[in-house]
C-alpha cells in the first residue's frame, strides 16, 4: 500500500550538507530582526549619543579652533567617534542576545537545532557586525551635516569597519557566554571595553603621549581600528594601515579560536 502512496514516497528526511545554510540564515535573520525591531534604541539612540559627544567637544573644549597636525580637530574627532559607536554596538548586540537567552531560558532554541558551533558563531557574528555597520552609516550621514568628511580611501574605511566590528562582536559573544547576569556584562563593558576605547586615540593623537604610554597604546587593538578607520577618511594616521590590518587580523583569529572553543565545549551554556 505504501508503494502506491505518492505522498508518502515524496516525504524524505532533509539532508544537511557540510554547512546548514537554512539554519545559519535563520539565525542571522533572527539576530538582524532583533535589533531592527527596536531601531529607535539600537540605531537611532547611539547616533544621537555620538552627536552629543561631538557637540560637547566642539563647544566645551574649543574644538573649532584646535588642530591635530594639519587636520582640524573636529574633522579628526568625527571618524573616531563613529568607529567607537560602531564597536560598542557590535559588542552590545551579541552580548545582549546571549545573556538574554541564558536568563530567559530560550538559549535552547539556538542550541537544539542542527547547528554546529561554527555556524552558531557565524550567525551571531554577522548580526553584530551588521548592527555596527548600520549605526556607523547613520552616524556618518548625520555628522556629515556638521563637518566635512573627505573620503581618502573607501577600501580602508570598509576594511577597518569590518575588522573592528568583527573583533567587538566576537568579544560580545565571549562576554555573553561567560556572564551569568547583566551585572557581569556591565562589568565587562565598564572595566574592559570602555577604558580601552577611550584610551585608543579617539579624542587625541597618540603622538602627544610620552614614550611609555605611547608604547602601551600600540598594543591596544582599539587604537588600530580607530586609527585605520580615521585614515580612510582623512589620510591621517599615527601608524601604518598595513600594521593595523595585520594586528586586528591576528587578534580576531585569537578571539575567534577562543569563542569557537567555548561554543564547542558548551561552556556555561549547556550545563
Amino acid at each position: 500500500m505504501s508503494e502506491n502512496n505518492p505522498v508518502q514516497n515524496t516525504l524524505q528526511p532533509r539532508v544537511i550538507g557540510f554547512i546548514n545554510y537554512i539554519g545559519l540564515l535563520t539565525l542571522v535573520k533572527r539576530e538582524v530582526g532583533r535589533f531592527l525591531k527596536v531601531y529607535s534604541q539600537t540605531i537611532i539612540a547611539p547616533v544621537v549619543t555620538t552627536l552629543l559627544f561631538y557637540t560637547v567637544f566642539a563647544l566645551a573644549f574649543g574644538g573649532v579652533a584646535r588642530q591635530v597636525g594639519n587636520v582640524p580637530f573636529l574633522q579628526f574627532l568625527a571618524p573616531g567617534l563613529i568607529m567607537m559607536t560602531m564597536a560598542q554596538n557590535a559588542f552590545a548586540n551579541t552580548s545582549s542576545s546571549l545573556i538574554i537567552g541564558k536568563i530567559q531560558g530560550n538559549i535552547v532554541d539556538t542550541l537544539m537545532p542542527p547547528l554546529s558551533a561554527l555556524e552558531v558563531f557565524v550567525g551571531f557574528l554577522i548580526g553584530g557586525v551588521l548592527r555596527g555597520l548600520c549605526v556607523g552609516l547613520m552616524a556618518v550621514i548625520i555628522i556629515g551635516f556638521f563637518v566635512h568628511l573627505p573620503i581618502t580611501s573607501f577600501g580602508l574605511i570598509l576594511c577597518f569597519a569590518v575588522l573592528g566590528n568583527m573583533m567587538m562582536a566576537t568579544m560580545g559573544i565571549i562576554a555573553g557566554i561567560w556572564a551569568d547576569k547583566f551585572d557581569h556584562i556591565a562589568a565587562f563593558t565598564n572595566f574592559f571595553v570602555t577604558p580601552l576605547t577611550f584610551l585608543s586615540g579617539t579624542f587625541y593623537s597618540i603622538d602627544i603621549l610620552p614614550d611609555p604610554w605611547r608604547l602601551m597604546a600600540l598594543y591596544n587593538p582599539f587604537f588600530y581600528m580607530i586609527d585605520g578607520f580615521r585614515s580612510g577618511f582623512l589620510g591621517h594616521a599615527d601608524e601604518f594601515a598595513v600594521i593595523g590590518i595585520a594586528f586586528l587580523f591576528v587578534v580576531n583569529l585569537l578571539l575567534m579560536g577562543l569563542t569557537y572553543w567555548m561554543l564547542k565545549a558548551g561552556y556555561k551554556i549547556k550545563s
